[in-house]
């Protein structure tokens, strides 16, 4: 199947939570450890990130610095990448952030074929909605994406939709940016708490996690891997 190269991006505290269980977000990350997010995104043709994530955090999604969005410009791309998510049930609000179109970007929301129709109505012209499957498919969402020139995906979240694409075997990358915190939360999200109910076929974790690099982002240490999995 031909996809998008997958990067996986994360951030956590020293205990392995990627937030806490209270009403409001939880920031772990440092303007330095931003400021490098900001640079792989303004690199990636596309962010993906769950519904969850969408309405719990109202992400915007772009590339910040104005100088690398006009970098994108000269090249002849959007000033961001194109933005996607995935949802069962297509429970989304048209007026958040994600969908706002005043940047031009595309707003791409995948669901499971039954549900296609009734969620375009919805979302009308805020989103284009593609069917990928009964039950939604991650190999039919990334090869919608390589359909559509997408060659680089960032994926930042949350701890669902991580747990996806390494249960399916379809990342290549993982950055995960590590904060001198720990939050000791049980009722907390962690980077991934359990694994996400396996879709038809094998599962196909990473037998191995290879590590590339080793940074600091501030306060941050932050950990790049290549991510093996059994056919490597």
């Amino acid at each position: 199947m031909e996809r998008p190269y997958v990067l996986l991006s994360a951030a956590m505290s020293a205990d392995g939570y990627i937030d806490d269980s209270s009403d409001r977000r939880l920031v772990l990350s440092g303007p330095e450890d931003l400021d490098e997010v900001d640079a792989i995104r303004a690199e990636s043709d596309a962010i993906l990130v769950g519904a969850h994530t969408v309405r719990r955090d109202n992400p915007g999604l772009r590339v910040r610095s104005p100088g690398r969005r006009a970098e994108r410009e000269r090249a002849g791309r959007p000033p961001s990448p194109v933005r996607v998510t995935l949802t069962k049930a297509g429970g989304l609000d048209p007026a958040s952030r994600f969908f706002a179109a005043d940047d031009g970007v595309d707003r791409l929301v995948y669901v499971p074929d039954a549900a296609a129709e009734s969620i375009q109505a919805r979302l009308g012209p805020a989103a284009t909605v593609t069917g990928a499957g009964e039950p939604l498919s991650l190999d039919r969402v990334l090869a919608d994406l390589a359909g559509r020139g997408i060659g680089r995906l960032m994926v930042e979240g949350g701890s669902q939709v991580l747990g996806q694409f390494l249960a399916r075997g379809l990342a290549d990358e993982l950055r995960l940016a590590v904060a001198p915190v720990f939050v000791a939360d049980p009722e907390a999200p962690r980077l991934i708490a359990a694994r996400p109910p396996e879709p038809p076929g094998e599962a196909r974790w990473p037998e191995a996690l290879r590590l590339a690099e080793v940074g600091q982002a501030g306060r941050m240490a932050v950990l790049r891997y290549r991510l093996i999995t059994p056919e490597a």
